[in-house]
């Protein structure tokens, strides 16, 4: 097929570009600047319809990952990237007439702040999704699946916490924070978190590609690798993994949610653009569980993690190892 993949700058965009190309796809690709994906590159921001229009002009599928990601910044800026964008994405598949669009999304859309255990994929929420970016994720899917139509089939999909050799949003982070000695553990570190390695992500996508339209569109799927860790455990791999130090700090969760709130307000104040080092949306990610049943995604997209949690540290601690080399 020829497919489209916007945001393929980032790591699961990348590393979806290149499975798709890698099975012999006619891969086009749509970010602000050069990737390394393979395929034809267009260079241009995901809310320009002209640009957009460009790209997804002759595809057969539009795989939409383009999104701004963080926990700072201007709510207008998030409304721009992943609600304004997700229309531009929208519209030009409708006038060029191509027929799949796969949304990735996120869990955090149907996330209020209360543990999710063992849950399916519930209806985005954006008045009860924590955050600029939950919310505008929110927002986003809902106009997506709103575009689904005999014309155009479309399948949202979230992957949750996905990582990964060359990840800059979770491991770097959290290896930076350690090897400072800044990361703390919130509470007991006993709550129960699905993770995705990023391989495992990307072949999710490639099938989710394949399954829209002609086994599931109109609904959303929650994609991980099915191997709920606690989050102490999670953190203490991915640092062994970097070779830093493993988090030593506790830190009660009433105290987190109190310094989560301050810095909140503070960045907000000041329009710092650093990452705060604790937010109120963080520690309700750290301390609250969020693991999700499966079946349904593998079944519709009859799909399974060929990677898996475990075999996906040994790769990260060899990433590591040989120097972080580029990805």
């Amino acid at each position: 097929m020829r497919v489209l993949v916007t945001g393929a700058s980032g790591l699961l965009g990348r590393t979806t570009a290149r499975a798709l190309a890698a099975r012999g796809d006619e891969v086009t690709t749509l970010q602000r600047r050069p990737s390394g994906a393979p395929g034809r590159e267009v260079l241009g921001d995901v809310a320009d319809p002209e640009a957009v229009a460009r790209a997804v002009a002759g595809q057969d599928a539009v795989l939409h990952l383009a999104a701004k990601v963080d926990v700072v910044g201007p709510e207008a800026d998030y409304v721009r990237a992943n609600v304004e964008g997700t229309r531009v994405v929208v519209e030009a598949c409708r006038r060029a007439g191509a027929p799949r669009l796969v949304q990735v999304s996120s869990p955090s859309v149907a996330h209020a702040g209360h543990s999710l255990v063992g849950v399916p994929a519930a209806p985005a929420d954006p008045a009860t999704a924590r955050g600029h970016y939950a919310r505008t994720k929110a927002a986003s899917e809902l106009l997506a699946l709103a575009a689904d139509s005999p014309e155009l089939a479309v399948l949202a999909v979230r992957p949750h916490l996905v990582w990964g050799p060359g990840d800059t949003q979770l491991v770097a982070r959290l290896v930076t924070r350690a090897r400072a000695g800044r990361l703390p553990v919130l509470g007991t570190g006993a709550a129960l978190i699905d993770t995705t390695y990023v391989d495992d992500a990307a072949t999710a996508l490639v099938a989710a590609v394949d399954a829209c339209g002609p086994r599931a569109h109109g609904t959303a799927l929650v994609v991980s690798g099915g191997e709920p860790r606690p989050v102490a455990d999670v953190f203490a791999r991915l640092c062994r993994a970097a070779g830093a130090p493993q988090p030593r700090l506790r830190l009660p969760v009433a105290a987190g949610r109190v310094a989560g709130a301050a810095c909140d307000g503070w960045w907000s104040l000041t329009g710092r653009t650093d990452t705060p080092p604790l937010t109120r949306f963080l520690v309700e990610q750290l301390t609250t569980a969020h693991w999700f049943d499966q079946r349904r995604t593998r079944e519709v997209l009859d799909w399974r993690p060929s990677v898996g949690l475990d075999a996906g540290f040994e790769a990260l601690a060899r990433w590591y190892t040989a120097g972080e080399p580029p990805v």
